[in-house]
């Protein structure tokens, strides 16, 4: 037999013996059962709407599907994924298995920016990537609260991003970004004609902020009244102050 025959007949052997191997061990890795379930909730000190109890019950969809024990060939990790991450509060989740036969589930919360208030139905919270959340009975978060006309359509939606509601959670996103304004304001409110004003934690003046237009401007003649005109004429001597016109401050 020529040697380069030889070759390719150990070639095959040995292809066919590494195909066996791998067989072997995918055949062995499937015949494992899940020993355990580790949960890890991301940012969890921040927030509190879910906990390892919640996601427990969605990984053995409320007791129906038992995980622990069960063999992983019968294990559908991807329909677990999407339970896992169809839920509101959970922004993303990943699940896979560790050498020891644990099932390992990483979940990141949403964290709520701001909660709409309703008369006429339930409470709603906007979260950090404009995705509108149901309240919770577990957890409440201190957050602006947005409220007035067109608050049902608002909690209604499935988000803030690219609809006819973007320029709210720009204003939002301002507000909390802000260390003085995410202290200080308390509450956008809507008016029957869209006019926004928003109410302050501490003083006693109602801020007429107009409409979405020059945000950052208006800001800035809000900082003049807080550090320049209330420390000189007493911080709860005006009703309101309006910050609608250019180049004007107008204190009442």
């Amino acid at each position: 037999m020529g040697r380069r025959l030889k070759t390719i007949l150990f070639i095959v052997i040995a292809l066919g013996a590494g195909a066996g191997l791998i067989g072997f061990a995918s055949s062995e890795n499937n015949e494992k059962v899940c020993t355990e379930i580790i949960v890890s909730i991301a940012n969890q000190h921040q927030n509190h709407f879910i906990d390892e109890i919640d996601i427990l019950k969605l990984v053995n969809d409320n007791g129906t599907a038992v995980v622990i024990g069960e063999s992983y060939a019968r294990i559908n990790m991807r329909m677990i994924e999407a339970r896992v991450k169809n839920e509101p509060y959970i922004r993303n989740a990943q699940l896979f298995r560790d050498h020891r036969g644990n099932l390992i589930v990483n979940v990141e919360q949403r964290r709520p920016v701001a909660r709409i208030i309703r008369s006429d139905g339930p409470d709603a919270y906007i979260a950090d990537d404009g995705v509108i959340l149901p309240v919770s009975e577990k957890f409440a978060s201190r957050v602006v609260l947005v409220s007035g006309v067109g608050m049902k359509a608002l909690s209604e939606s499935q988000t803030l991003i690219n609809g006819p509601n973007s320029q709210l959670f720009d204003l939002i996103n301002y507000i909390n970004n802000d260390e003085f304004l995410s202290a200080q304001i308390a509450q956008i409110h809507f008016e029957a004609d869209n006019e926004i004003i928003l109410y302050p934690q501490m003083t006693k003046q109602a801020i007429e902020f107009g409409g979405y237009d020059d945000m950052e401007r208006k800001f800035k003649k809000l900082m003049i009244f807080y550090r320049q005109i209330l420390p000189r004429k007493g911080w709860n001597i005006y009703k309101k102050v309006n910050l609608k016109y250019k180049d004007q401050i107008i204190c009442d």
